[in-house]
């Protein structure tokens, strides 16, 4: 679906911006600064790219001020200044999408299974093939994409998106504006199990899964409902694909993890962290806020301070690798030592020669 543009002093007023060029300047969207046109808006995010906004077509360039007095004139066109063009372009981008989106149908699709002690709000888009269980509520605005199966009592609050093939098991509470992607699996059993002589005896898995405003889930993400108690993901959480969320985890508002990282059961996340793909988080731990783990890094013991961590180390057997450990965890005192066994080596042999 295309949309007639919008007048950049139109999209100053929605989204704030020093706007330095012709205001009725109509632009249809955003681009980079390689592929854009005299249509599009783009921005420089990265100084390291201001040879490539020399050169671009765009109708507008987003920037900092710092960017905007580097280009000089080398930049034609009319330009946006904002503190933070990466976070002006993520809000703008999201303006021209809404823009040219097709609004899904009102109404449950004929091949629809609802239940008729489900609630479905009259706003809702109800795709084909969907399967909606009984005491469900389902809220004003809700998209539920093909396939997607909506288990007994599972709630869907206001402006959610589910894509198709998406599965939310029973009792499982989803908040407003989230957005979950194909594949997804909401409130699967934890993984827990009690050895006996051997032999695997499965513990019901009888909590729920708890996701507030805001949260986004990849596709073939999965989120395990808790053994007894629930699962929480808190509001503006962002979880990337292929995730897993072990049983009774929590994580903390505005957290984001990017794809394929793995949390065990009963971890506890903070608030406004980040956790690069294919980090791993064993179960029991608790990682306060404003911690940053690196990509596939193993986080094998509680962090109760905030910052950046990393954590590589060669695959070797058990016993070897601790006893590795043992040594890098002691490298600090080692080097004091040394240090200090040089400095009296130094000291004997000046006196020697004296």
């Amino acid at each position: 679906m295309t949309h007639s543009g919008t007048r950049l002093g139109e999209l100053v007023d929605r989204f704030g911006g020093q706007l330095i060029g012709n205001p009725n300047t109509v632009v249809i969207g955003i681009a980079p600064l390689s592929d854009a046109d005299e249509r599009h808006a783009t921005f420089l995010s990265n100084s390291k790219l201001r040879a490539q906004a020399e050169s671009t077509r765009a109708a507008v360039l987003i920037l900092t001020e710092s960017d905007h007095l580097q280009l000089g004139a080398a930049f034609s066109g009319a330009r946006i200044i904002s503190a933070q063009p990466y976070v002006y372009f993520a809000r703008a981008a999201q303006y021209f999408a809404a823009l040219a989106a097709i609004a899904p149908p009102l109404g449950i699709h004929p091949s629809a299974s609802v239940s008729p002690h489900a609630l479905v709000a009259a706003s809702a888009s109800i795709a084909a093939q969907v399967v909606i269980e009984a005491e469900a509520v389902i809220g004003e605005n809700v998209v539920i994409g093909a396939g997607s199966v909506i288990g007994r009592g599972v709630s869907i609050d206001a402006d959610t998106k589910l894509h198709a093939n998406v599965t939310i098991y029973d009792y499982c509470v989803i908040g407003k504006r989230c957005n979950i992607h194909s594949g997804a699996v909401i409130g699967a059993d934890g993984f827990g199990f009690a050895n006996d002589a051997g032999k695997w005896i499965k513990i019901p898995q009888t909590g729920r899964v708890l996701i507030g405003d805001d949260v986004d889930i990849g596709a073939n993400t999965s989120i395990d409902r808790g053994a007894l108690a629930d699962t929480i993901i808190e509001e503006g959480v962002k979880l990337d694909n292929q995730i897993q969320i072990g049983h009774n985890c929590q994580i903390g508002a505005h957290t984001a993890m990017a794809g394929c990282v793995g949390v065990a059961g009963s971890a506890k996340i903070g608030k406004h962290c980040t956790f690069g793909g294919a980090a791993m988080v064993l179960g029991h731990l608790t990682i306060v806020d404003h911690v940053h783990i690196s990509s596939a890094s193993m986080v094998s013991r509680s962090i109760l301070e905030a910052g950046q961590y990393t954590g590589f180390y060669p695959l070797a057997k058990n016993a070897e690798w601790e006893k590795s450990a043992a040594i890098v965890r002691n490298l600090t005192s080692m080097r004091e030592k040394i240090r200090t066994l040089e400095k009296t080596i130094k000291l004997l042999t000046e006196k020697a020669e004296k």
